[in-house]
């Protein structure tokens, strides 16, 4: 039993010796990056030059958008018009002389004035009624200056309401003169 207890003792000691004596891993701290930059002599940072994108005018940026984006935006507003009428109502000439300033100052623009009615109406009365209501605008825009030549006219008559409703309210939504750009 002696010799028991004295081989278990020393592999005790073994033991805890040989764990005792292990290496221990030293933490090494990262080196500081940020102050090693900010020691270099200033003759040797070579600063990189500023890229400024270049500024677009109007007219550029105007001219790298699509037609459909163009119209989606609505530079030109709509104009109503009263039941059977075909006449420029005086809150529709401030949208045309609107029109014809944005025109002016695009001055290669051509569109399309679309001539609309409400649903009352026979097909071709209100085909023929549209094209009055375009004509008159395509009128009022040559007395403000707009060259001929740059518009053209088109009736849908009732066939593209704006409000499919069947009252008064729908009816004076679709009565109207829709502007659209066809070629910048």
């Amino acid at each position: 039993m002696k010799k028991l207890l004295v081989f278990s003792l020393s592999i005790i000691l073994i033991l805890s010796v040989s764990t005792s004596c292990k290496k221990k891993v030293q933490e090494v701290p990262p080196p500081p990056a940020a102050p090693q930059a900010q020691e270099q002599p200033k003759a040797e940072k070579v600063e990189q030059p500023v890229v400024k994108e270049p500024v677009l005018t109007e007219e550029e940026i105007f001219q790298k958008k699509t037609l459909e984006e163009i119209n989606q935006e609505k530079p030109l507003g709509m104009i109503f018009f009263d039941y059977d009428r075909y006449e420029i109502r005086s809150d529709a000439a401030p949208v045309l002389e609107a029109n014809a300033q944005w025109l002016k100052s695009h001055p290669t623009v051509r569109i399309l004035i679309e001539g609309h009615c409400d649903e009352r109406g026979t097909e071709e009365y209100n085909l023929a009624l549209g094209e009055k209501r375009a004509k008159s605008a395509m009128d009022y825009l040559i007395s403000l200056g707009i060259s001929p030549d740059r518009i053209k006219i088109i009736s849908y008559g009732k066939s593209q309401p704006l409000d499919p409703g069947h009252d008064e309210n729908a009816w004076a939504k679709n009565r109207r003169a829709q502007f659209l750009i066809i070629e910048k």
